[in-house]
């Protein structure tokens, strides 16, 4: 282990626990397992009008590939118990969804049960996927894969039923009365060919139209509209609408600013301290979700167990379920804390392989007690320190579901057009959005005949209006202009030369 890690984990590894501790010193005490732990940190969940604890329970990891030697039922109830109130499942994610049915009953949580205890059903967030892009019809695409864990072919709303039936009803479709889920995201979107899909007959939807796309579905059943005709009994099943990535940060942006109907509440993004080392989220997808302000919840913060025993790749079985608390080189306190302080982020989904009754062994209790960290607990050096200890690691290759290629890119398709406004000539330069390297975009700058002309900081581009900057050269010649992306460590990226004609 280098003395860099060792230094991590003797004074910040403590200095962090007082960090989170301190953030503490109001709330009151819950007791675990004979363990007392202090009451869960909330944040705002963006304009979702819910207060998220900062640890979220994942519907992976043992819920969904379980060893012989573990209880799904009894990880989901301990997280209940230690008052963890996001919990995450997907009709990708074999039994989950039928594991949370299972702990559901004996919580009590089934609508028009004996003891339904709906107080309880208020107090959380429960959240699952469809990886269905096709609301109705639909024909091939290239690069677009729809598809469950359930019957195919199937549509969209399929997978809607199916959540509520394994989860709340009897397992083959049946649910009750008043059963509803908080949202639905679209799982795994990956390519720019998939956007159009899922937006599909989102404007002037009708009953009529052979193919509906994934999303004016689900806005069917959030709203109790029968826009699609998929609806009749106008039900009103979920209650917010997004989606989830890890692949491109590029293309999430593409999918955030198609949405010119404010359809997409959520989004659930891999971050992690190896995050930099690809095409990253921190810098890019994830501050143009903040100033949307989208509830935006935190994956991936251990690289599916890539951090750690298991190989950098998809996890298949239960043997590729890590059960042990962190490591000696890299302890998983930090990288917690990692995500939880990369500025957007609300809540980590962690998947959870083991619980204990011993709180040291038992994942669970560790992940929560290191996730009761404010937004601005760790320092940017901090920061840097952890992508270190990251780094040490499989030699940072571990975010195999991650684009690789990152670096600074020149503006987005740059465009120029110029006018006479009374005696002034006025050019407009327009661009969209540069893609971050390690550092965040600080601005753009705009050259004219080999001359600085002004400059244009940056923001996040939310929707598809692009970047503009008007330029009075002051006569009528040719002129030849460039754009420059600056980030904040002074790092350039041009555009190539554009060129207007005399007047």
């Amino acid at each position: 282990m280098s003395n860099k890690a060792m230094h991590f984990t003797r004074r910040d590894f403590l200095r962090t626990s007082a960090v989170a501790a301190a953030g503490l010193s109001a709330v009151p005490y819950i007791s675990c397992s004979g363990s007392t732990v202090p009451a869960p940190l909330t944040r705002s969940f963006g304009k979702l009008n819910f207060d998220v604890t900062t640890l979220g329970l994942g519907g992976q990891a043992s819920l969904q590939w379980t060893s012989p030697t573990e209880d799904p039922v009894e990880i989901i109830l301990k997280a209940f118990k230690l008052g963890v109130n996001y919990f995450d499942t997907s009709n990708y994610y074999g039994p989950s969804q039928t594991n949370f049915g299972r702990a559901f009953r004996r919580l009590k949580l089934i609508p028009g049960q004996p003891g339904y205890n709906e107080k309880l059903r208020k107090s959380i967030f429960l959240t699952s996927k469809t990886g269905l892009r096709w609301g109705k019809g639909g024909y091939p695409v290239d690069g677009v894969y729809s598809g469950t864990n359930g019957t195919m072919p199937a549509h969209t709303l399929y997978d809607v039923n199916r959540t509520l039936s394994q989860i709340f009803g009897d397992g083959t479709g049946a649910y009750p009365e008043g059963a509803y889920l908080d949202m639905v995201l679209i799982h795994n979107f990956q390519r720019e060919n998939e956007i159009e899909v899922c937006f599909k007959g989102i404007e002037d939807t009708n009953p009529d139209m052979e193919h509906i796309g994934a999303l004016a579905a689900l806005r069917d059943v959030r709203d109790g509209t029968n826009l699609t005709g998929l609806n009749p009994d106008h039900k009103k099943l979920i209650r917010h609408i997004g989606f989830s990535g890890h692949y491109s940060s590029p293309n999430m942006i593409k999918m955030i600013q198609r949405d010119t109907y404010d359809l997409f509440d959520g989004m659930l993004v891999a971050i992690n301290a190896n995050d930099k080392l690809n095409l990253n989220m921190q810098h890019n997808v994830i501050p143009v979700a903040a100033a949307k302000n989208m509830g935006i919840i935190a994956m991936k913060v251990f690289a599916d167990g890539a951090m750690y025993s298991k190989p950098a790749d998809w996890s298949r079985t239960s043997e590729h379920v890590v059960r042990t608390v962190g490591s000696e080189q890299l302890p998983s306190q930090p990288l917690i804390q990692y995500a939880l302080t990369t500025p957007g982020i609300h809540t980590a989904i962690i998947g959870i392989g083991h619980v204990d009754d011993d709180p040291a062994k038992c994942q669970l209790h560790q992940n929560y007690l290191s996730a009761q960290v404010e937004p601005g607990g760790l320092g940017e050096g901090d920061r840097k320190e952890i992508e270190q200890m990251a780094l040490a690691v499989k030699e940072g290759k571990t975010n195999y579901f991650q684009v690789s290629e990152g670096g600074l890119t020149p503006p987005g398709t740059p465009e120029i057009k110029q006018e006479i406004m009374g005696d002034e000539r006025v050019v407009t330069l327009a661009w969209h959005t540069a893609i971050a390297g390690n550092e965040p975009v600080r601005g753009y700058e705009i050259w004219r005949d080999g001359e600085k002309a002004g400059e244009l900081p940056h923001q996040p581009q939310t929707g598809t209006a692009p970047f503009q900057f008007e330029d009075k050269p002051g006569n009528r010649s040719a002129h030849t202009y460039q754009i420059i992306t600056v980030d904040a460590a002074g790092n350039l990226a041009a555009s190539e030369e554009i060129t207007v004609r005399s007047v």
